[in-house]
């Protein structure tokens, strides 16, 4: 009956094979910028520190078993011991000198690698704004006056400053290759700060489940030379697509599997809008451009007041 149990196990091999190869393209230990280079650092060294207590565990398990097996007479036998002094000094300070270790590495790394914290470098940053929508991600380049949808282009060697917000659920921005990622919230503005220290064409994703079109909720983040960046947008300025509030509107609208959209223009500060958007729906909270306008208001009518309050003095 045992002869046929093995060959049962043994088919189940080619399963857990690919069980263990079907989550990891190991994207993560093989990061093609300077924050995921860090971030896998800390991984490893996280990990060889926690082998020194579970490697020597699992070797000393072994050894015990086969040292006291019952088959061994010469292995002595104190069913009375309870305690040694040398067992418990090296029980308790292997541990507490690793937890210190990790708690070092891991607090330093923990402010090194804070998403808000720009990058340090002598290149002027690139800033694009980033908008979770259902299913796709809109993103807008501010200073370059134009728009894509479900594709990023940007100079390697440059540092990005993300500017993360959503149109509809939680979700999560992140690039594996580059490393990091952050939530993106409804009438809120999350910062990620990124860069690419080779030309390479990485994949995104969402990292937080979203609704049906989750899967396909992915985009192409591509580094590449200055000079081909700028024939880029050189290139998307020439787009027939212009993102106005009508082209807007209908992009909002639910969709699987979007393609890649290019925008030649799009309305001025609407990133600022899709974020004041949720604040206006919080009771008697006004709107941060009806804010300035009223501030604006205000300071012309107490000068106005003031001119008033001279004339009648004459």
């Amino acid at each position: 009956m045992s002869k046929n149990r093995y060959p049962r196990l043994l088919g189940l091999v080619p399963l857990l094979g690919t069980l263990l190869l079907g989550g990891c393209n190991m994207t993560l230990l093989d990061p093609k910028g300077q924050v995921g280079l860090d971030e896998r650092n800390l991984i490893i060294t996280a990990t060889l520190l926690m082998l020194l207590v579970v490697v020597p565990v699992i070797i000393m398990t072994f050894a015990f078993a086969w040292k006291y097996r019952a088959s061994n007479t010469k292995a002595d036998y104190a069913p009375k011991w309870n305690h040694s002094t040398k067992i418990e000094i090296a029980v308790w300070t292997v541990p507490v000198l690793i937890i210190i270790a990790l708690g070092y590495v891991t607090y330093k790394s923990t402010h090194a690698l804070d998403p808000y914290r720009p990058l340090e470098s002598d290149v002027k940053p690139i800033t694009i704004e980033v908008v979770a929508m259902d299913w796709k991600w809109l993103f807008i380049y501010p200073e370059q006056g134009i728009a894509t949808v479900n594709k990023i282009v940007f100079p390697a060697h440059t540092p990005i400053n993300f500017k993360v917000t959503s149109d509809t659920v939680m979700n999560s921005f992140f690039i594996p290759g580059l490393g990091g990622q952050i939530y993106a919230m409804a009438g809120m503005q999350t910062k990620l700060h990124l860069i690419a220290n080779q030309n390479a064409e990485l994949d995104g994703i969402s990292a937080n489940y979203s609704g049906a079109g989750f899967t396909g909720m992915k985009f192409k983040a591509i580094a590449t030379t200055q000079e081909d960046f700028d024939a880029w947008v050189s290139e998307v300025k020439k787009a027939p697509k212009q993102l106005e509030q009508a082209e807007y509107a209908a992009l909002s609208k639910q969709s699987q599997n979007n393609p890649v959209e290019l925008y030649s223009s799009v309305t001025p500060d609407l990133f600022q809008i899709i974020v004041d958007k949720y604040e206006g729906m919080k009771p008697g909270k006004p709107l941060k451009h009806e804010k300035k306008e009223k501030e604006v208001a205000a300071t012309q009518g107490s000068d106005m007041n003031a001119h008033s309050a001279a004339g009648a003095e004459e």
